[in-house]
């Protein structure tokens, strides 16, 4: 297993942990009630997934 030859500079590490960066919530509109939601889930305003009720709304 490698090893390595010397301890990593300060600042070698904080560029390095500078690119992990969360990513933005992606949202989609509900073609029922054109509220937000998440892609590929059922919508929690009005229930629907693939234009079909399958939850009852939490609102």
């Amino acid at each position: 297993m490698a090893v390595p030859k010397r301890k990593m500079s300060r600042s070698n590490t904080r560029s390095r942990r500078a690119q992990w960066k969360a990513a933005p919530v992606a949202l989609v509109s509900c073609p029922q009630c054109r509220q937000p939601k998440r892609p590929h889930v059922a919508c929690a305003y009005c229930g629907t997934y693939n234009r079909r009720r399958v939850i009852e709304p939490s609102a």
